[in-house]
């Protein structure tokens, strides 16, 4: 589904990402982990297709197709979604309303009409009751106001209503206390299934007890230095980043 090879990208003439190889199938997910500084969040804004960051070599593919030139939106609309560390507010626009627009101009981009509203109306009352978010909480203003819980449980709300090929979870678990934790995993569980896949980029070990990866990468300095099962983010907890910077 999604190919990265010798991946390297720079922003504002520096250059972040220095080789990283990354070859996602169908059903998987894949944890990113790294020290602070590695590449992990550049590597998630640049497989979103954020325009700030350029790709000088190598090559980035979805189910196939070149990447490279896309702008974020046009990623976007071939199923890229990408979690937020830090999600924006957007005063005066409704969750339920930013939904509805960012799904309708999806299908749009596809040749298709908008969503019937009773389809629509439909679609978010089951993927709210499966998120367990009441009907208030989707007339609120876009995060306006939002703990750092609800931020991220409306990430991933949003996740499940575009259903894309690939969920890119860009350090999900930060600022979460355990609940807030538990119920955002609990989510992301609901979304995998076989027709897609995830990526998550974390610190700790702590969000990978709650969404099990199939494949562990460790990024130090913008290079892809080791790959594993989920045993490996075990012995990071244990032995800590040091660890792999003696055997690189």
């Amino acid at each position: 589904m999604l190919k990265i090879k010798n991946l390297h990208a720079k922003v504002d003439g520096k250059t972040i990402l220095k080789g990283i190889n990354l070859n996602v199938k169908p059903g998987e997910v894949h944890a990113i982990m790294g020290p602070n500084g590695s590449g992990k969040s550049t590597l998630a804004s640049v497989m979103a297709g954020h325009e700030d960051y350029e790709i000088t070599k190598g090559s980035i593919s979805l189910e196939g197709e070149d990447l490279s030139d896309m702008d974020a939106e046009l990623r976007s609309h071939k199923g890229i979604f990408l979690s937020f560390q830090y999600p924006v507010e957007i005063p005066g626009v409704s969750v339920t309303n930013f939904i509805k627009t960012a799904i309708n101009a999806t299908r749009k981009a596809k040749g298709l009409q908008d969503m019937p509203a009773n389809e629509m109306l439909k679609k978010i009352r089951e993927k709210a009751a499966l998120f367990e978010i009441d009907s208030k909480f989707l007339s609120r203003s876009l995060n306006e106001g939002f703990s750092g819980g609800e931020k991220k449980r409306n990430e991933i709300f949003q996740m499940a209503m575009f259903d894309p090929k690939l969920a890119i979870l860009d350090e999900t678990d930060s600022g979460l206390d355990i609940d807030a934790l538990k119920t955002v995993a609990n989510g992301v569980n609901k979304f995998i299934n076989k027709e897609n896949a995830v990526v998550v980029i974390t610190h700790y070990q702590r969000l990978l007890e709650y969404i099990v990866p199939d494949f562990v990468h460790v990024i130090l300095d913008g290079k892809t230095v080791k790959s594993g099962s989920k045993e490996l983010a075990m012995e990071l907890e244990l032995k800590g980043y040091d660890w792999i910077k003696e055997m690189v």
